[in-house]
């Protein structure tokens, strides 16, 4: 136990002149922006309750299914702000270079709930009091990671922020709603930026500590689970979402494990002992498996849902689970 947090804490040390001069590159390229500004207003009316407006109807919501689904999805793994707020302090440290892009990244991340929430409520494109009763039970739990190092937290938040950049991309870019699009677009800028963070840095990680790292990326992305994971309902919203293109296994594969591992220079990494090579040679058949995973799911698709109409959405929903399954 000692040895483990003297060398967390050496980690720590010896990242933190990256951490700051990271930092400075990020508050250098970030631009200001205003909530306020994204949500269609007009768009709002009243709702029952104590204001005696109109009660929430499906029929109400413009937007598809699985666009709902995703809104959902996205919005409830931003609402757990508290747990991710609460893993990355505790593990990386309230202090110095550290501390102070921990405090940055949580008040730029807690744009995100607010908005969106703000977005479906005046779009009134989900069941309000539904998705307030999943906040309650999402927040209620948290989130716990379980990672057993700062290595592989930090290989865990620049995988996280990847995903979640192009699950929000991808959810604007179908939803078919100007507003939303432009809304999903910023929130997915964020993103963007808080994992070229944790990227560089862990290519300066890397270089450090070559074995630990290789092998802490390695089980990240052998057991990569998006932290809305615990949603209730996840399983069968993930199935739909998948279905219409927005987050499956060829878009993680291509958009995400791919470039990411490209840009960290994983295949050509010198300086590796036994270990190091032994998590290498993992992940190129954890890869492989993923592809011939991906390449399965996209004959479902193709197969199912060539005409995008509600019956192969419920097909290939199905299908999906249970290939997940099997």
């Amino acid at each position: 136990m000692a040895e483990a947090a003297a060398e967390a804490a050496r980690v720590l040390r010896e990242l933190e002149p990256s951490v700051e001069r990271l930092l400075e590159r990020h508050l250098d390229a970030a631009r200001d922006w205003f909530p306020h500004q994204y949500v269609p207003w007009g768009a709002g009316r009243d709702y029952d309750g104590p204001l005696g407006g109109t009660a929430w109807e499906p029929e109400q919501s413009e937007l598809p299914r699985a666009v709902q689904d995703a809104l959902v999805v996205n919005l409830l793994t931003e609402d757990n702000l508290p747990s991710y707020h609460f893993e990355i302090a505790t593990r990386f440290g309230r202090d110095g270079a550290w501390g102070a892009w921990v405090h940055r990244w949580t008040a730029e991340e807690d744009r995100h709930a607010a908005v969106l929430r703000a977005y479906v409520h005046a779009r009134r494109a989900v069941d309000p009091v539904a998705l307030e009763e999943l906040r309650m039970r999402q927040v209620g739990t948290g989130f716990r990671s379980g990672l057993p190092t700062c290595l592989h937290s930090l290989a865990y938040v620049t995988v996280q922020e990847l995903a979640t950049r192009q699950a929000h991309r991808n959810t604007g870019a179908v939803c078919g709603d100007a507003a939303g699009q432009k809304l999903m677009a910023r929130i997915a800028a964020d993103e963007n930026l808080h994992m070229i963070f944790y990227r560089d840095l862990f290519a300066d990680a890397l270089a450090l500590f070559p074995d630990a790292a290789v092998t802490a990326l390695t089980d990240v992305l052998v057991d990569f689970e998006m932290p809305g994971a615990t949603i209730p309902g996840f399983r069968a919203r993930a199935a739909r979402i998948a279905a219409f293109g927005i987050y499956h296994l060829d878009v993680h594969l291509e958009y995400v494990v791919a470039p990411l591992l490209r840009a960290l220079k994983v295949a050509s990494l010198t300086g590796l002992g036994p270990a190091g090579e032994r998590a290498r040679e993992r992940l190129e058949l954890h890869v492989g498996r993923l592809s011939a995973q991906a390449a399965r799911a996209r004959e479902l698709f193709e197969r199912m849902n060539s005409d995008r109409n509600t019956g192969g959405h419920v097909a290939v929903s199905a299908a999906c689970e249970q290939e997940a399954q099997g």
